[in-house]
């Protein structure tokens, strides 16, 4: 499709609605549809159905619910982001709140980020192409209420191995306790006096060493290893 500005392509992010409330998806569909770069390319009532049609649509970004029949979102989640075979999917979590107890279980899921279903329609818009382009939707608010207050539940386990973060040098070792407190790569380069590409380089490089898919895992891995320890962010 062309660009009426500039002539050149408009890369089109396919979406994949997974919601059990058929309103909601037909909300979301006039939305999505109404951007010039975002595109629905199918609709999941289930859990199951969302697994299924991630892998048939090859769709780029999947607004996954997690209180779905036959296969909850987390599980879902887990099932897509764990096949090779979709490894450019990205999952955006659907959540009633935006600080809930299961914010924390999807991105240890894999899903890429998480979204309030009363997000304004820009916010909706924005999220998707964010998530589509790899990096994590994490709000700082929601990064230090909600990880903190799930990680200091005793029955939650820490991989504390040390060795983990040895492959990272001390610069990328203290960018990833910036990612953990849900800082974006320009508020990193402004903390470190660094520019953003900076930044992003050192992001990407400790992603890269750590074998983890997005800043989301990223977080993940800060709190699992102890790197930042509950209500410290």
């Amino acid at each position: 499709m062309p660009s009426a500005a500039e002539g050149r392509p408009v890369v089109t992010i396919r979406v994949l609605l997974a919601d059990d409330q058929s309103l909601v998806r037909a909300g979301f569909r006039v939305l999505i549809d109404s951007a010039p770069d975002l595109a629905v390319v199918g609709e999941a009532s289930t859990g199951r159905e969302a697994v299924s049609l991630a892998r048939s649509t090859r769709a780029d970004v999947v607004l996954m619910d997690i209180r779905m029949p036959d296969l909850d979102g987390l599980a879902a989640t887990r099932e897509i982001t764990a096949d090779e075979d979709l490894a450019g999917v990205r999952v955006l979590v659907l959540t009633t709140f935006e600080i809930d107890e299961y914010v924390f279980a999807a991105l240890r899921a894999g899903a890429s980020g998480f979204l309030g279903k009363g997000v304004e329609p820009e916010e909706l818009i924005d999220a998707v192409r964010v998530v589509a382009g790899g990096e994590a939707l994490l709000s700082p608010l929601a990064v230090r209420s909600l990880i903190a207050r799930f990680l200091a539940q005793p029955e939650q386990p820490v991989d504390a191995d040390p060795q983990r973060l040895a492959v990272l040098t001390a610069r990328e070792r203290e960018v990833l306790v910036l990612v953990a407190a849900g800082l974006s790569n320009e508020e990193i380069a402004e903390r470190l006096f660094v520019s953003p590409l900076t930044a992003k380089t050192h992001v990407n490089r400790s992603m890269m060493k750590l074998g983890a898919r997005d800043r989301a895992q990223l977080v993940v891995i800060a709190y699992e290893t102890g790197l930042v320890r509950p209500g410290a962010a």
